[in-house]
């Protein structure tokens, strides 16, 4: 990508796997293994799993499965997740993008689907800090696409959701963004064929800018790396 866009927001919102950190190995194995248990195609189900808690995922593969079930199923899945980080890594320019967010001050929190545990162990893996604002699994009564995860991340910003850009790279993600009436930039090959704002390959090609009053210019896209 050579064109560079520019968005202006107040704060933003980030999804950590497929975003922040390339978690897809490990995604993979432990809903592959899932996939096995019940019978089900492991290239259809991946299709499906990106994005959404667990629970959501097994409610759209399994549709006549009693959501308890679901629910229980999704802690054990949770619990397999936490103990697999083999070959958890950054995504490019996350560590530095994130640095820039800290050293200018720029207000964001992580919104993910994984819960604590899960979170706290990816981006420990991935060697990356987590933000003080965290809105995880624990934190909301729907999943993505609902646009619940947002919205709350916004409130507790003190952000109204228009001022706000989300960072993410599945359907199920970029959904929830826009269902929130923010703007949404698409992280990497999923993120493309789901309407996002604009789309990058990684973050290296996102830089932030604080100008005066706390407006925060994204610049993404073109050749630069994070920062600012």
């Amino acid at each position: 990508m050579t064109a560079t866009t520019v968005l202006t927001a107040r704060a933003l919102l980030l999804d950590m796997d497929g975003t922040l950190v390339n978690s897809d190995a490990a995604v993979e194995r432990v809903w592959r293994r899932w996939a096995e248990r019940h019978g089900l195609d492991g290239a259809e189900i991946m299709k499906v799993v990106h994005g959404r808690q667990g629970y959501a995922t097994m409610a759209v593969l399994l549709p006549e499965r009693p959501m308890a079930e679901n629910l229980a199923d999704n802690t054990r899945m949770l619990a397999e997740e936490t103990a697999d980080v083999d070959g958890v890594v950054p995504i490019p320019g996350a560590p530095e993008f994130l640095a820039s967010l800290v050293s200018g001050g720029v207000p964001h929190a992580l919104v993910t689907s994984a819960d604590v545990a899960l979170s706290t162990a990816r981006m420990a893996a991935a060697g990356l800090p987590l933000p003080e604002l965290r809105v995880t699994a624990e934190s909301v009564g729907a999943s993505k696409p609902d646009p619940e995860g947002f919205l709350k991340g916004a409130a507790e910003l003190g952000v109204a959701p228009g001022d706000c850009v989300v960072f993410e790279d599945s359907e199920a993600g970029i959904a929830a963004g826009r269902a929130a009436g923010m703007r949404v930039v698409g992280i990497g090959e999923r993120a493309g064929a789901h309407g996002p704002d604009v789309v990058v390959p990684d973050l290296t090609s996102v830089r932030v800018e604080v100008g005066e009053g706390g407006v925060v210019r994204l610049h993404a896209g073109g050749d630069g790396e994070a920062g600012g």
